[in-house]
């Protein structure tokens, strides 16, 4: 059994606007993706313990780095895509390469949240924006969407982590 690691977390809001509170329970997810790999060595970060073989920490890490990317940067912001991804491999967000180490691929998405973080603090939530052909976006559906994505992660992540070494908790 490890030892639970120290949780860094920031407090969920109770109260708040609507901002405020999908912003805070965002950020309270992305530092539950961190809490769960804190103290994972890069070996057992990466070493498959569910059937789908990309279903690894670091692979989750990966790929919520790659989605955050996508969602903010690339459709909300108009910026250009720079994913591993292509339509020929299309698991490759979720793939740990050769050298990549969880300490690095957590740096790496923490960065990218705070990118997240700066391009929609100045976007009001009823910002749209064209997606895919004559549908629209708008940056309170991201943020939701966001939600969505990072707790179903950190589900998986939980999982993962207790078959690895047996670790539980929120």
């Amino acid at each position: 059994m490890t030892q639970t690691p120290v949780d860094n977390r920031i407090q969920l809001p109770h109260t708040g606007d609507e901002r405020a509170l999908l912003t805070g329970f965002l950020d309270f997810l992305r530092g539950t993706i961190e809490f769960k790999c804190a103290g994972l060595s890069t070996e057992d970060a990466a070493r498959p313990v569910l059937p789908s073989q990309l279903n690894t920490a670091a692979g989750i890490v990966k790929h919520l780095r790659w989605v955050e990317h996508f969602w903010f940067e690339v459709a909300l912001s108009g910026r250009p895509s720079r994913a591993p991804y292509t339509r020929e491999d299309p698991d490759a967000d979720w793939r740990v390469e050769p050298g990549e180490t969880i300490s690095g691929l957590i740096a790496d998405y923490a960065e990218q949240c705070t990118v997240s973080r700066e391009l929609i603090a100045d976007l009001d939530l009823d910002h749209e924006v064209a997606f895919r052909g004559d549908d629209r976006l708008s940056a309170r559906w991201v943020l939701i969407h966001m939600i969505e994505e990072t707790g179903r992660h950190a589900g998986h992540l939980d999982v993962v982590r207790e078959l690895l070494d047996g670790m539980t908790g929120e």
